[in-house]
């Protein structure tokens, strides 16, 4: 059996391909409710690979090899209802992110205090 390197190679990244399509980083939408929930998902790759043999093909052989690891991580979620988007973080950092992730409820209130005062108004 003759060892082809490229041919290997081109198997492995084949199916780094098709584990690293845009369905598997933004999965596919679910409805919970009123929401449309999409998940988020983070992808780290890593590749390697090497091949050798002897100067005289006589006295040696040739051997190759190749790896390749795949890893993901839920990181959170697109949430859509009516025309208002948010992202909904997995993990609950502390500091500017988790600010950030409390402005469409911040916003959502101040709105809704607002109509109040307008109907206090009319009465």
């Amino acid at each position: 059996m003759e060892f082809n390197l490229e041919e290997m190679l081109n198997k492995v990244l084949e199916q780094l391909r098709s584990m690293a399509k845009t369905e598997t980083v933004i999965g596919e939408s679910f409805q919970l409710g009123e929401f449309t929930c999409v998940p988020v998902i983070k992808i780290g790759m890593g590749f390697g690979s090497g091949g050798g043999g002897a100067e005289d093909d006589k006295k040696g052989g040739k051997g190759g090899g190749a790896g390749a690891g795949i890893g993901m991580e839920p990181i959170g979620f697109l949430v859509t209802k009516g025309d208002e988007i948010s992202m909904i973080s997995v993990s609950r950092s502390k500091g500017v992110q988790s600010i950030f992730e409390k402005v469409p409820d911040l916003v959502e209130k101040i709105i809704q205090l607002k109509k109040d005062k307008e109907k206090e108004k009319k009465k």
